[in-house]
């Protein structure tokens, strides 16, 4: 018989083994995606399908990982192929590459995230947003704003009136747009 004292109490399953397989693996749950982040996943899948074929090899995964914000290295890729690619065709159909998005996207933490995309905008490091700042991400995003339009956007969530947004102000906006969806 298998010991019962698990540390996790386990939940929902029968004693068949299902916890000691979770128990192995070390990931995070799987998220739950919304419809939206599904649209996503299928979009980002068709589109780095360059052949048309169903199914991406590994460059393809890499790139759109890398496009979906996930900074994987040759070697996370080639582990990630290594697991997934269960017949070694060299490549995954859509339902494998939204298995690997979901565990990737149940692992990221929200604060983090959030961190990462204020690096984003404040390509300079001084810990501030300016109009310089979102004129170049406008520019990568082929984006025409002119400099007044961008400086009202500062202003409009400028909290402290200083004419640049700081990182507290950027976590307002980002978690203001998370409860307005």
């Amino acid at each position: 018989r298998a010991p019962t004292s698990s540390s996790g109490g386990g939940s929902g399953g029968s004693m068949s083994g299902g916890f000691i397989h979770k128990a192995a693996r070390k990931k995070a749950p799987a998220k739950v995606l919304t419809p939206e982040e599904d649209r996503e996943l299928m979009e980002a899948f068709k589109m780095f399908d360059a052949d048309s074929s169903g199914n991406i090899d590994h460059r393809e995964l890499k790139v759109a990982m890398r496009a979906l914000g996930f900074a994987v290295k040759k070697e996370d890729v080639t582990a990630i192929m290594r697991e997934y690619d269960k017949d070694d065709s060299g490549s995954i159909e859509y339902a494998e590459f939204r298995e690997i998005m979901r565990e990737k996207m149940g692992e990221r933490n929200p604060d983090d995230e959030l961190a990462k995309a204020f690096k984003v905008f404040d390509d300079d490091a001084t810990g501030k947003i300016t109009v310089r700042n979102l004129r170049r991400i406008a520019r990568e995003l082929g984006e025409t704003v002119d400099d007044a339009e961008l400086a009202a956007m500062i202003e409009e969530f400028d909290a402290n009136g200083d004419g640049v947004i700081d990182e507290r102000e950027f976590l307002a906006i980002m978690q203001k747009g998370a409860d307005a969806d």
